[in-house]
């Protein structure tokens, strides 16, 4: 399993959900890795399993929005390993006080802005001229479904999210020369942990959705394609993991 032999990977957002389990499958394919997350601790626990399973590993705490954190994280993780080679940005979400703009609490919108999208303007900022430096590397940023289609309850998350979608295009047009790719997963509906607790078997989503909610693993399964040479080809896409919930 070496389709990533050689590379190093930073994930953020690495102690849970899509970022754990995007890490974990990057490790299996022979990446090493530089765990990110506020949460230290969850960081260091995914770092120990990769290390059972044979793979290496470095936990680092980032709070994404804050510069020199992030600017501290890579610092940490190239004196470790020289080079970043694979960078998922994977940290954020929404939350309960989400909302309509004409209702969401406004402290609530600049949360999700800063960690959404400053968070991951931060990282490619840091780590871009890394792999400019080192020949390239592969970007892949988690943005939602809700920034392709309309919904509704969630305004800030929405914002965050679509601005992650057209600052990822805008960089792959301005770095491709340099080998840099640049590409959005869009997910649906993923059962991580937090999702699946509210998340009842009877809920309409089942329904909206055709294949149902993704784990996510599904999600890591495309990131590691587009972490890849596999996919040296591709940039500037947006690639839905929806279970076809879009299609309507």
């Amino acid at each position: 399993m070496d389709r990533l032999d050689g590379k190093i990977a930073l994930v953020t957002g690495a102690g849970n959900g899509i970022g754990k389990a995007t890490a974990l499958a990057l490790s299996r394919e022979g990446a090493r890795l530089i765990l990110a997350d506020c949460q230290l601790g969850l960081a260091g626990e995914v770092a120990a399993e990769v290390e059972r399973a044979g793979g290496e590993a470095l936990a680092v705490q980032v709070d994404v929005s804050d510069e020199a954190a992030v600017d501290a994280a890579v610092r940490d993780g190239l004196a470790r390993f020289g080079q970043i080679d694979v960078l998922v940005n994977s940290a954020g979400g929404g939350s309960m006080n989400d909302g309509p703009v004409t209702e969401l609490d406004l402290e609530e919108f600049w949360r999700t802005i800063r960690v959404d999208l400053f968070g991951t303007l931060l990282t490619c900022r840091r780590v871009i001229p890394e792999m400019v430096t080192s020949g390239g590397g592969s970007i892949i940023n988690i943005s939602s479904l809700r920034a392709i289609i309309g919904t509704h309850g969630a305004d800030a998350y929405t914002a965050s999210k679509g601005g992650v979608l057209s600052m990822s295009r805008a960089m792959a047009m301005q770095w491709a020369k340099h080998n840099v790719r640049v590409n959005v997963l869009a997910p649906g509906v993923v059962l991580t942990e937090r999702v699946a607790a509210f998340i009842k078997p009877d809920d309409p989503i089942y329904q909206k959705s055709l294949l149902g909610p993704s784990e996510p693993e599904d999600v890591a399964s495309l990131a590691l394609f587009l972490a890849s040479d596999e996919a040296r080809k591709i940039t500037g896409t947006v690639m839905r993991v929806d279970g076809g919930a879009s299609i309507y």
